[in-house]
């Protein structure tokens, strides 16, 4: 059993764990049942004619992963990989079939039991990022972790560009 799926099991009922990271200066989180690893930032392969914010693919065990730069999806600069630089390896199930996609973030935090009261619905304005992106926003004592809505920054479209990276490797 992993840490992760230590860390699973100990949550409370009422709560849901996810894994908070950075991404510039702000935190953010996703659900950990989405995460199945994290890994060191190594060598990404570059593919021709795909969005700025796609950084190409990762062999991963003999798996072609694309990997995605979040804070280049959110309108920020692509990411210049450093120390703490990692690729979170999500799972979700698209289009009838598991596809796994490498998220580049600056720095993973740690794992959050966020309990649903802790959670309030997206300002219109003011977080950084366009709002659809937003599943949640999490209090706790130094502020807020956007809890991002992996679905809706992985639009269909960036999705089908995702699935042709994979192809082209």
């Amino acid at each position: 059993m992993n840490s992760l799926q230590a860390s699973q099991q100990a949550a409370p009922p009422d709560s849901v764990q996810h894994l908070s990271f950075r991404v510039r200066d702000a935190r953010y989180a996703l659900p950990i049942e989405l995460v199945r690893e994290i890994i060191e930032y190594g060598q990404v392969t570059t593919v021709p004619m795909m969005p700025s914010f796609i950084h190409g693919v990762i062999n991963l065990r003999g798996n072609v992963v694309p990997v995605l730069d979040l804070a280049a999806r959110f309108g920020f600069e692509l990411t210049r990989p450093g120390k703490r630089t990692c690729i979170v390896i999500i799972e979700l199930n698209l289009d009838e079939q598991q596809q796994r996609i490498g998220l580049v973030v600056d720095a993973v935090d740690a794992v959050l039991d966020i309990e649903q009261g802790e959670v309030e619905q997206a300002p219109p304005f003011g977080a950084g990022i366009r709002t659809d992106f937003i599943a949640g926003m999490a209090r706790d004592d130094g502020g807020f972790t956007i809890i991002i809505d992996v679905r809706r920054v992985l639009s269909l479209d960036d999705i089908r560009q995702l699935s042709l990276a994979q192809q082209a490797s």
